[in-house]
């Protein structure tokens, strides 16, 4: 990744916004703040290759973020960015609180469930409207998790392990 080292996968640019070379993000973390202080960005196109940008601006719009890049004004300019990943350097990140995580530390994980019962790996986020879903998925079996406090019992980053308590019922082991 060159100058970039470890990076991040956000969001997505999904749209233009207006004429005026504003582009509409959606964040996967739905966290604002994850973007909020950026000076610069990567974009990610179908070709794999990263192209790096100056940020000019970052405003909330609904649940959706509008970004504005240094040196783009005309809806001319952006189109071709449209479907784009945006990436970060992992050190721009802010740090989060006690019990919140980046979706990229989670995908990967091995989930068991309390009784050391092993489900799979953690492969995919889906956003509801409340809360998020973990896809577990272990061979041809996969696992939909809600994230919730009373599910998910413990992650732990550093052994790679997530543990959930799934209520009677939520699947059968």
């Amino acid at each position: 990744m060159g100058r970039w080292g470890e990076t991040v996968l956000l969001g997505k640019v999904v749209a233009t916004h207006g004429i005026k070379g504003q582009l509409r993000v959606v964040l996967f973390s739905g966290e604002f703040s994850s973007v909020a202080g950026l000076d610069s960005l990567m974009l990610r196109g179908t070709d794999q290759r990263m192209e790096v940008f100056d940020v000019a601006a970052v405003t909330r719009h609904g649940k959706k973020v509008l970004l504005t890049l240094k040196g783009f004004d005309s809806i001319n300019q952006v189109t071709h960015l449209v479907g784009r990943e945006l990436h970060v350097r992992r050190e721009q990140l802010p740090e989060l609180p006690d019990g919140e995580y980046y979706w990229c530390d989670l995908l990967g994980l091995r989930v068991l469930t309390d009784r050391d019962e092993e489900l799979g790996i953690l492969e995919d986020i889906i956003v509801t409207g409340s809360n998020d879903v973990y896809v577990v998925k272990s061979g041809e079996r996969e696992y939909l998790i809600p994230a919730l406090e009373e599910i998910v019992r413990e992650i732990n980053l550093d052994d790679g392990i997530m543990k959930v308590s799934p209520p009677d019922g939520l699947f059968d082991l």
